[in-house]
């Protein structure tokens, strides 16, 4: 099991399925979303724990890769619901 440590320094399992569900939100195609989450976890497997920041920065990679509007749409929700940046 590889526990993401969050922001605030709590500690979660690592859930596919969220990868998935952030990358539909952020406009990628059902197929594109499980794709990406499967390379996601391919990366993670093997360690204990990974930051939410690096899980971030890991996805936002790999949505870039396939389309800059999918990632553009990421950073946006991050800016406005969020109050993320990009980092």
């Amino acid at each position: 099991m590889v526990v993401v440590i969050k922001r605030d320094g709590s500690k979660e399992e690592f859930i596919k399925e969220k990868v998935v569900v952030s990358c539909l939100k952020a406009g990628a195609t059902l197929e594109a979303a499980r794709a990406i989450a499967d390379e996601v976890e391919k990366r993670v497997s093997g360690l204990e724990a990974i930051s939410s920041r690096e899980l971030r920065s890991m996805v936002l990679e790999l949505l870039r890769a396939r389309n800059e509007e999918w990632y553009e749409n990421w950073l946006t929700y991050d800016r406005a619901v969020k109050r993320r940046v990009e980092g």
